[in-house]
């Protein structure tokens, strides 16, 4: 069965660091990353690796960082210099490869979801 499990999290200060986790059991992918829903809002892209390229959003570039783990079926996103407005459940997402940049920010593109983690960031 294919699962996405994610781990970190939690609650934090602006100007500080945490670190998310994400492993996928029953087999690897070429593109793993991660998308959040803050309160009231639509769920939106955060980053991605796709076949060892990254991708960011504006929001985040420069103070969050996706690597990916060496068996390629983990995938962490380490956040930065966090603001209250990267409050937000954290989703970890999964899927084949994709040819056209364009598509990861879809939601679509992924096939496999994590049941999402919390991440809440005081003032």
């Amino acid at each position: 069965q294919l699962q996405l499990v994610e781990s970190g999290g939690g609650l934090g200060q602006a100007g500080g660091s945490l670190r998310l986790s994400c492993a996928a059991s029953g087999r690897t992918f070429s593109t793993m990353g991660w998308f959040r829903q803050a309160p009231v809002k639509e769920r939106g892209f955060v980053g991605v690796v796709n076949n060892g390229r990254v991708y960011y959003s504006d929001s985040v570039k420069g103070r969050f960082t996706i690597s990916r783990g060496g068996a390629l079926n983990t995938v962490h996103l380490q956040m930065n210099n966090l603001k209250p407005e990267d409050t937000a459940v954290y989703y970890c997402a999964a899927g084949p490869y994709q040819p056209l940049a364009s598509m990861l920010w879809r939601e679509t593109s992924y096939g496999v979801w994590g049941q999402g983690t919390q991440v809440t960031i005081s003032s």
